[in-house]
């Protein structure tokens, strides 16, 4: 059994920056893709960024690249969503997701494992 813990999300004045988490426990291998999402209230969830399994490739929304970094530790199953000028409309609930496969996808479909989610408010 796989399972997604993520950590860190607070509330931030805009421009500002944050760190979240997410910890993978069980058998789950370190080579697994990860990818982030955010759901925003009243929205669909949405693709944030992703990274391989071997932690050397990413892959951005439109909305977040240049603000948003995606970075895992494989020695300590953590992948990390680094974020920095914050604006209002990134105010969601941000998940984390674990592939099976060391590819990238922004499809939600592609992905086997899923956190619980972590608040991020962003106060105008």
């Amino acid at each position: 059994q796989v399972q997604l813990v993520e950590s860190g999300g607070a509330l931030v004045q805009a421009g500002g920056s944050l760190n979240i988490s997410c910890a993978v426990s069980g058998r789950a291998g370190s080579g697994y893709a990860m990818g982030w999402f955010r759901q925003a209230p009243g929205t669909e969830r949405e693709f944030v960024g992703s990274i391989t399994g071997s932690g050397l490739t990413t892959w951005y929304a439109d909305s977040v690249k240049g603000r948003f970094t995606i970075s895992k530790d494989n020695a300590k199953n953590t992948c990390y969503l680094q974020m920095i000028s914050l604006k209002p409309e990134d105010t969601a609930v941000y998940y984390c997701a674990a592939r099976r496969e060391r590819f990238t996808s922004n499809r939600e479909s592609d992905y086997d494992y899923w956190g619980q989610g972590t608040q991020v408010t962003v106060s105008s």
